[in-house]
């Protein structure tokens, strides 16, 4: 063991420059009753000059400390990219008249999103196929990835919805890396996006029927969203209409159009219960309609199809208490006795079979 311990040595040679360590600044925080030092807060703010500095130190030692790595840093890199297909594409989604898809464009970081006209008359198949294989595009870029991080020198999309006339997308965008995402709205006939609505702290959204008309869920300082807010497209107030707000801190907010496009669902949620609204697409300021009240340990997850709400769900049929012990079931609900308590239909897993999502699908 002594002549192993001799033949051993460190496989990377030390720098000679100073390890990088940094400095600590006193500052208590407090959050839920409790409070705790935090010598490293200084370092939430990207932009201070020390925490730059600090970050070219680290980057500096790192690189020193590799150095002797680099050849092969250069062997193992060259064969992972030649492993990697020169472009990456989703497969197309089709939506109307168009084909929707992502394509991450041979050398580049980020993806596009990018549509084409469907092709008449050879089928889905037929069109996904030519999308895929077609060497020039000759569709229409809605947005790239890549043209904003060059500008603002990072980017991160969190949603992105197209109305349903297909003329605008509205998504969610950060590029400072604090996951404050803005909302912006993209003209997609002029190429231009909106002044309004420009709204910071939007984590979703979902648009009418009209195409003018849009919902967002608006964060508090904690990043909780907690509002439901409705906006009109070009609308020269800055604030949208608040629809709905939610004031226990343990629940945050999400709301989704139902894939017919006919509702929107406002969802108030925590881990383990749920609280679920429903908006008229067609006339999303007439109100809401309550689907189900809150009860610990329930939860409803909503779709829609022909005059039909599709409620996955552990609620129990009788009483309205927790059925998570048999897991989740399949309930059918008629849009006019919309009510968690107007039950019309179960579809029940069988032996074995757990029902864990569920999904809405059209020819």
């Amino acid at each position: 063991s002594s002549f192993c311990g001799r033949r051993s040595r460190v496989p990377f040679g030390k720098p000679t420059m100073r390890l990088p360590v940094a400095k600590k600044v006193e500052f208590e925080a407090t959050a839920h009753g409790a409070s705790w030092q935090d010598p490293y807060h200084w370092m939430s703010d990207v932009r201070d000059p020390d925490f730059i500095r600090y970050i070219d130190e680290e980057n500096s030692y790192t690189h020193a400390f590799m150095r002797e790595t680099e050849k092969m840093q250069k062997i193992l890199y060259s064969e992972m990219v030649s492993r990697l297909p020169a472009e990456v594409t989703t497969a197309p989604e089709r939506w109307g008249p168009w084909l929707y898809y992502q394509y991450i464009p041979e050398g580049k970081e980020y993806p596009v999103l990018y549509r084409e006209s469907a092709l008449e008359g050879r089928g889905f198949m037929s069109s996904a196929f030519n999308a895929f294989r077609r060497e020039s595009r000759s569709g229409q870029v809605l947005l790239d990835w890549n043209e904003i991080a060059e500008k603002q020198g990072y980017v991160h999309v969190g949603m992105c919805r197209i109305s349903p006339d297909h003329n605008y997308v509205a998504y969610t965008l950060d590029s400072s890396g604090h996951e404050n995402f803005q909302l912006q709205v993209k003209d997609l006939s002029s190429n231009i996006i909106l002044p309004q609505p420009r709204v910071d702290g939007v984590m979703s959204l979902a648009w009418a029927q009209d195409s003018q008309t849009l919902l967002y869920t608006l964060c508090d300082q904690n990043q909780r969203p907690y509002r439901v807010l409705c906006t009109k497209i070009g609308s020269c107030s800055k604030d949208g209409d608040i629809v709905f707000t939610e004031d226990d801190s343990r629940f945050c907010m999400d709301i989704t159009s139902t894939k017919d496009g006919k509702f929107i669902t406002l969802n108030s949620n925590s881990r383990t219960s749920s609280e679920v609204y429903v908006i008229s697409a067609a006339n999303p300021r007439a109100g809401l309609r309550r689907f189900c009240k809150r009860k610990d340990g329930v939860q409803f997850f909503l779709e829609h199809h022909c005059g039909t709400f599709y409620a996955l769900t552990n609620a129990s049929t009788s009483d309205y208490e927790n059925n998570s012990d048999s897991g989740y079931y399949l309930a059918l609900y008629r849009d006019e006795e919309l009510e968690s308590t107007n039950l019309k239909g179960r579809i029940m897993p069988g032996d074995n079979i757990f029902l864990e999502d569920m999904d809405i699908c059209y020819g």
